[in-house]
């Protein structure tokens, strides 16, 4: 039984907290939140520790389960390797490309397992997905967007990812990942804008971002993020593949709204158009939830653990990803495209 300690509380941690809690791989030891959180039944028996470091001491867990701001992301992680852990670690795995791969180098240098929270790369619809793409063949046009019309405490927890994180880096890493997964190819330059549409968040802090990346084999990619109270929920949700030969496009409902945390997984139905061809529409309709994908994470991590599964691929596109989102955030600072194989980071 693999013994797991989570750190952060909030929906993310929440969710994989009741996934350890009702895998028997795993043993739930202990949880960190740096304030009192409110705990639905499942989890109200369990103790709560302020104190990370402390817990990890006193716990000495099998595995680390960090579900906190992204800017402890790498801090955490690496200290939970040298302590012993293996690690599962939400997206986006750092803050700058330097941290993430300071956890890549930490996990290669004492042999911990690392899994990225990428949820999209456990579910069976986005599978399907990127294989009816693969198979059209490249070049592509990726056209992929995730705007959420957020208020309340929705607005609240995102207005705290703000203060380190803009949404375009946020959410932009599984959308980019799924480029990546597609093309097969590295990117050449990525060019960013965004605007900053609230004066509740810092002056040097935008809400609302696009970006277009440039891929060695031609492939072009636009991801578009927007959070707030003042963003359209029309077209807030756009996933289309398109290649010389078709194109394969999540279709949602009309009764579809941003601020319903299901519908950021949900497909609900896949059309594939093949030149020549009529359209296929293959249905959905029986697609895992938010919390079962997060269960099916869980189980990820355990046969990673168990079967002591080669990660370095997953490791490095994770690392690919987040620096190309990165760069979308230098470009909307700077206001110039960045060249992939010119930047500080580049290999």
């Amino acid at each position: 039984m693999i013994r797991v300690m989570v750190a952060g509380l909030g929906n993310m941690g929440q969710s994989h907290a009741l996934a350890y809690h009702r895998d028997p791989a795993f043993e739930v030891v202990g949880l960190v939140n740096r304030s009192t959180p409110t705990l639905g039944p499942e989890l109200a028996g369990y103790a709560v520790s302020g104190d990370f470091h402390e817990a990890l001491a006193r716990l000495k867990p099998d595995l680390v389960s960090i579900a906190t701001y992204s800017d402890s992301h790498a801090d955490f992680a690496v200290a939970a390797m040298e302590a012993g852990a293996h690690v599962f670690v939400e997206k986006p795995l750092a803050t700058t490309v330097a941290d993430a791969r300071r956890v890549a180098d930490c996990a290669a240098r004492t042999g911990r397992k690392v899994v990225v929270g990428y949820i999209l790369r456990h579910h069976p619809s986005w599978q399907r997905l990127i294989g009816e793409a693969r198979a059209l063949g490249g070049p592509y046009v990726f056209r992929l967007n995730l705007n959420q019309q957020s208020t309340g405490p929705t607005w609240e927890v995102h207005k705290a990812l703000m203060q380190t994180t803009p949404p375009i880096v946020d959410c932009g890493v599984h959308y980019v990942d799924v480029m990546l997964q597609i093309a097969g190819s590295d990117a050449v330059e990525v060019r960013g804008m965004g605007l900053r549409l609230t004066d509740q968040i810092a002056p040097d802090m935008y809400n609302y971002g696009h970006f277009q990346v440039l891929f060695e084999d031609g492939s072009l990619g636009w991801y578009e993020a927007g959070w707030g109270p003042m963003m359209s929920d029309t077209a807030f949700f756009v996933k289309d593949v398109v290649s010389p030969n078709g194109a394969v496009s999540i279709r949602m409902p009309e009764t579809a709204r941003s601020d319903d945390i299901d519908t950021h997984t949900k497909t609900s139905m896949l059309r594939l158009h093949k030149v020549g061809q009529g359209d296929e529409d293959i249905s959905m309709a029986d697609e895992p939830g938010h919390q079962e994908l997060c269960e099916r994470e869980a189980a990820f991590v355990a046969r990673a653990i168990a079967e002591d599964l080669d990660l370095t691929r997953h490791m490095a596109e994770a690392v690919q990803s987040l620096a190309i989102c990165l760069a979308a955030d230098e470009s909307v600072r700077s206001g110039r495209p960045v060249n992939m194989k010119e930047a500080p980071w580049a290999p």
